[in-house]
Formats: C-alpha cells, sequence, structure tokens
C-alpha cells in the first residue's frame, strides 16, 4: 500500500494512534527509549506537567448507553519547540515526566524531518510491545474459559 493510501500515514491519524501508544505506555520503557533518541530540538513548557481527575465513561456491552463509571487520575503536559511547534500529552496516572515526553514527542510528529525517526524509535516498539501484552492477556483468559453448555450437558442436566 502506498503511503498515500496507507490511513497510518494521514496526520490526523498517525497523531491519534502516535497518542495513544504513548498514552499507554510504560512510564520506565519510554523513557528509557526517549533517551535513546539521542538529541532533540529544544522546547519550553507551555503547561507544566499537571495531575488531576476526569471522569470516564462506560458502554454496556460496549454499545449501550454511556454511564460514568467513575473518575481517574491523569497528567497532562503541553509544550513548545523553539521552531513553534506544539505538544501535548495525556498520560493515566501520576506520571509528570512521561507526560512531558509525550507532549515533546507529539511536537516533534509536526515536524517532518522526525516522523521516521521518532516512529520506529519509538512508537513502533511501545506498539509491538501492547499488541504483545494483549495477546498474553487474551491468552492467559482464553486458557479460563468455560463453556457451560458442555459442563451441562456432561453433568446430565
Amino acid at each position: 500500500m502506498s503511503p498515500s493510501t496507507d490511513p497510518g500515514t494521514d496526520p490526523p491519524t498517525r497523531r491519534q494512534r502516535w497518542l495513544s501508544v504513548l498514552a499507554k505506555a510504560p512510564a520506565p520503557r519510554l523513557e528509557a527509549l526517549w533517551d535513546g533518541l539521542g538529541p532533540v530540538p529544544a522546547y519550553t513548557l507551555l503547561r507544566r506537567p499537571e495531575i488531576g481527575l476526569v471522569m470516564v465513561q462506560g458502554r454496556i456491552s460496549g454499545s449501550g448507553a454511556p454511564f460514568c463509571a467513575g473518575e481517574m487520575t491523569v497528567t497532562r503536559a503541553a509544550v513548545r519547540l523553539q521552531g513553534g511547534q506544539i505538544g501535548i500529552g495525556y498520560v493515566g496516572g501520576r506520571h509528570p515526566r512521561q507526560a512531558e515526553i509525550v507532549a515533546t514527542i507529539d511536537a516533534l510528529g509536526h515536524l517532518p524531518e522526525w516522523h521516521e525517526e521518532v516512529e520506529a524509535k519509538i512508537v513502533t516498539p511501545l506498539a509491538t510491545e501492547m499488541e504483545a501484552r494483549h495477546r498474553l492477556a487474551a491468552a492467559k483468559a482464553a486458557a479460563t474459559k468455560v463453556d457451560f453448555f458442555t459442563v451441562a450437558r456432561e453433568a446430565g442436566t
């Protein structure tokens, strides 16, 4: 698929994917990959990392009426690169450094010369690790699955 037809290369789609992967990444792993990126453009904090609460909504069966499931702690930050590019970062929990890193990576995403490097050195490894964690959790859940129809049939009822 050519870059122009690949939905993952559309800038809004790419940014959404990056922010999703970065927000869900374990903070120590993100910091390690960030440190391995090398020198990045200087930036200033527009909004220093702040910790607050957001209301989390759920849906019954994933498609039913929304309901308030509770509150979740989040940390947010905003940065501006020297070139004027602005990035934002929201992460679950109390992780000021992670929010600052996410915001800086978001700002770097506005610079074409950084796309491939950030994608290859940070986003792709984190996405691959996240998919592996999801597969492992799904396999563990599948191993505990009970087929009640079979249980009832074996019991003779």
